[in-house]
């Protein structure tokens, strides 16, 4: 069976397809537009989050992201307005340190500037990175100090590195007279590294002070001499019977009284040539010495001493020498260390005294096994003034073993000691051959 399409049929057939198709380009224009809306509101969301952005990034911490009505772009502006609010936070907080630490800052920089002393920062070329304001006064106003080598400032007394310094003598030609000391440090930071802290202080009122004291102490001693010089006459009148014969007490007695006589002249001698040797030096009278004659003459000095104390000096001579000396110069730095060993040693234990060679140098050793000396006070044994006597309730100066080092140096030798507390202590005397 055949179906018959008629022309009216056809057409009926070609306007419902033409509906059909027209119903499906209107569908697909409304899915375009609303695509196209969709994009643009994406992109003007986008725009306006890099417009906030770039707003916090200059600084701009109160902009914020508005609401959107989409969902998850909304959650979005949440987490970017949560984050500028931290920032706004943090920044309050930076503020309000960067106050503290700049008011912190402003205190250290008055008590630095109210210091008596100068510090200055240098590079490890000595060169000049930072000052305190207060320099001025002593290197001359309207100067440049930035940069300049600190050398071009002031000179160091004694022939030392910069970097060496320890309260050692400068003098600044800005201020000729004044007295100054400075002291060097590395700086102990990584972020600074080979920089070094220099400080300089006005000693000048401190040395005028030691000065009148040493010329006072120094005259007194001087004329202290004299009167008991006159004693020490008048004793051995008395002991040599001059005067009349004397009891065994009463000789006793004077012995006593010449023995502490003595060491009374003893000790304003050694603070009489302790003057001497700050202003001229040790004058050295040198001559041929056998060294073993000199520990012998010594030692048998020294015995009665000694004896008193039980202690045996033992000499031990390994191998003598005959060197260019000042012989009552070295008598009496070995005496001083043999009373010494006798004073801090313990009774009935030997004072050892050896002679020997080692390369090329005489070595001298004097050791006494008694109270030792504390680590703390090896570094300082040597030093003017400096005496264990004081911690053992004994008399002494400090100056003695001063004196004995100063007279072994100018022998062109070293004194140096070793010790360890309740077990020994042995000065080492080393003169060249």
């Amino acid at each position: 069976m055949f179906l018959h399409i008629t022309n009216s049929n056809l057409s009926i057939l070609l306007i419902l397809i033409i509906i059909t198709l027209l119903g499906v380009i209107n569908h697909l224009l409304k899915k375009i537009n609303q695509s196209q809306n969709k994009h643009n509101d994406i992109s003007d969301y986008v725009l306006n989050l890099i417009n906030t952005i770039n707003s916090v990034r200059y600084g701009n911490l109160i902009a914020r992201l508005g609401k959107h009505p989409n969902k998850d772009l909304n959650e979005v502006s949440k987490c970017i307005n949560r984050m500028i609010e931290t920032l706004n936070d943090r920044e309050k907080m930076i503020v309000e340190y960067q106050g503290e630490l700049r008011r912190k800052n402003d205190f250290l920089q008055v008590i630095i500037n109210s210091l008596t002393d100068c510090i200055l920062v240098l590079d490890e070329n000595d060169k000049i990175i930072q000052y305190t304001q207060n320099i001025v006064q002593w290197f001359g106003e309207n100067k440049k100090f930035i940069n300049t080598n600190i050398l071009k400032h002031i000179r160091i007394a004694e022939e030392k590195p910069i970097k060496e310094l320890n309260d050692n003598e400068v003098f600044i030609e800005g201020a000729p007279d004044k007295r100054f000391t400075a002291s060097v440090t590395m700086l102990n930071s990584a972020e600074h590294k080979n920089t070094y802290l220099m400080i300089i202080k006005d000693v000048t009122n401190q040395k005028e002070i030691e000065t009148l004291k040493e010329d006072f102490v120094a005259t007194l001693t001087h004329d202290l001499k004299v009167p008991i010089i006159a004693e020490s006459n008048m004793l051995n009148f008395l002991l040599s019977g001059k005067f009349g014969e004397l009891s065994p007490k009463q000789q006793e007695a004077i012995e006593n009284m010449q023995k502490s006589n003595n060491e009374l002249l003893e000790l304003v001698h050694i603070v009489l040539d302790t003057y001497k040797v700050r202003d001229s030096g040790i004058e050295l009278f040198k001559q041929p010495v056998v060294l073993s004659e000199l520990i012998e003459d010594v030692a048998a000095e020294m015995k009665p001493i000694a004896d008193a104390s039980k202690n045996p000096i033992v000499v031990k001579i390994q191998e003598d020498n005959e060197l260019l000396l000042d012989k009552l110069q070295m008598k009496r730095v070995l005496k001083n260390l043999i009373q010494n060993a006798i004073s801090y040693g313990k009774t009935n234990t030997d004072i050892e005294l050896k002679l020997f060679k080692r390369d090329k140098n005489a070595v001298i050793t004097v050791k006494d096994y008694g109270k030792g000396i504390a680590k703390e006070d090896i570094t300082k044994i040597f030093n003017k003034y400096f005496s264990a006597s004081k911690k053992f309730r004994k008399i002494g100066t400090g100056l003695g073993l001063y004196l004995s080092k100063e007279i072994i140096e100018a022998h062109k030798g070293s004194l140096v000691v070793q010790s360890e507390e309740n077990k020994y202590t042995e000065f080492c005397i080393t003169l060249p051959i």
